[in-house]
């Protein structure tokens, strides 16, 4: 372990938006969002949206992506449903509409849209592809469906015992929750198996080490969420305490996630008839 000390280690890998101790459930949202928006807009920006497009934004959470979405499509529109929208700002933009619903019920009509988004939704759903298929049906012929899951590498590959041992827990832990931690890996097969065309996807490393936001981010859920793992006794609590206090350093490099994005079009109507 790294005798710097830990005020110095801290402040190296933080972003400074947070005080130690004074975080909230929207600072992780707001770091979620920080971390990925940037992997999320260069799969959205590539696709052909015209400027009356309409989106569904899947699980909003804060608004980035809904809101970046209004800016695009500013002749169209955009309907940001989450089950929690306490975070989003119905008067942010006039081409933004807020749902408060589930997307396990939500009912929209056919062909309502030409893109449909959902970022880390769907692996916490007990069908997700059930739900994936519901989505599809809610394109129009040539819409696309984006969809964006995170892959969790296997805890026992990881390059230290308190790495293995805290990871490991947190496994469980969201296994527990309902959470498919592996579904992600069989996005770009899903979408096929949804009769999606022009599949693509795209994989990025996260965990700690690979930015100052993945350090920042790790070390808030952990701080927020890491004793529901000791009060279970899936990690002692020296074991939270010494990732934590790595985090930021050299000794605690690794590769924990593959960020999934993959998307598909809809076939248009000329196709599906003469299939």
């Amino acid at each position: 372990m790294s005798s710097q000390p830990r005020a110095e280690r801290e402040q190296r890998h933080s972003t400074g938006a947070l005080a130690p101790g004074a975080v909230s459930a929207l600072d992780q949202v707001r770091l979620f969002e920080a971390r990925h928006d940037p992997q999320t807009r260069a799969v959205l920006a590539d696709l052909p949206l015209s400027p009356s497009a309409r989106c569904l934004e899947v699980g909003a959470g804060a608004g980035s992506v809904a809101h970046w979405l209004c800016e695009q499509v500013p002749h169209g529109g955009v309907v940001a449903l989450d089950i929690d929208v306490r975070y989003l700002d119905p008067t942010a933009h006039r081409n933004l509409e807020i749902r408060h619903e589930d997307v396990t019920t939500a009912l929209f009509a056919p062909g309502s849209f030409d893109l449909v988004h959902a970022r880390g939704v769907l692996a916490h759903l007990p069908d997700p592809e059930s739900v994936l298929h519901r989505m599809v049906s809610w394109l129009v012929p040539g819409g696309w469906l984006v969809v964006e899951d995170f892959y969790h590498l296997p805890p026992e590959d990881a390059p230290t015992p308190v790495g293995r041992a805290l990871l490991g827990g947190y496994r469980r832990q969201m296994a527990d929750s309902g959470a498919d931690l592996r579904w992600a890996r069989r996005l770009p097969r899903a979408l096929t198996g949804a009769g999606l065309e022009s599949v693509k996807a795209r994989v990025s490393p996260a965990g700690p080490g690979q930015s100052s936001l993945d350090d920042e981010l790790i070390g808030l859920r952990l701080r927020q969420e890491g004793s529901i793992l000791v009060e279970r006794g899936l990690v002692m609590r020296e074991e939270l305490d010494a990732f934590v206090l790595e985090l930021g350093t050299e000794g605690a490099w690794d590769i924990t996630v593959l960020a999934t994005s993959a998307w598909g079009r809809r076939r248009a109507e000329h196709q599906e008839v003469s299939s």
